[in-house]
């Protein structure tokens, strides 16, 4: 995980810069852009900490060893359906509560309850029906 703690760390070094260059651009007059800009940083920042704090207490993985062959990454991944239609009604009740958000609240309500039907279904997929185990 050390290529992804320098990857997101090396962020610091691009937005603060960045948002230094933009705060004298706008003399300092737009809020949001600076903040913005100066916060993505600080996420960075922590991202990249959190990632080198955490591959200095797990073993490396074969991604870090160069010299890994492939069959070193072989293993359980977990399950996943090949063929379930679940995730659709799901995505389409969230874009019904973000809809909700600009049209009216009832909306998003409408959306979070399809969205728990939807959830619920894709759940228990495998425990009803054809699919059952």
């Amino acid at each position: 995980m050390k290529a992804e703690s320098w990857l997101f760390g090396a962020g610091v070094f691009f937005f603060v810069p960045v948002g230094i260059v933009y705060g004298f651009l706008t003399h300092w007059t737009e809020e949001v852009g600076p903040t913005g800009l100066f916060l993505t940083g600080l996420l960075a920042l922590m991202v990249g900490w959190y990632l080198r704090f955490t591959a200095r207490h797990i073993d490396p993985r074969p991604e870090d060893d160069p010299t890994a062959p492939v069959e070193a990454a072989a293993g359980e991944y977990g399950f996943f359906s090949p063929h379930s239609w679940w995730p659709l009604p799901l995505a389409l009740s969230g874009a019904v509560v973000f809809t909700g958000m600009a049209v009216g609240w009832w909306l998003s309500l409408l959306g979070v309850g399809l969205g728990a039907l939807a959830l619920v279904g894709w759940v228990f997929e495998y425990w009803r029906g054809a699919h059952a185990h």
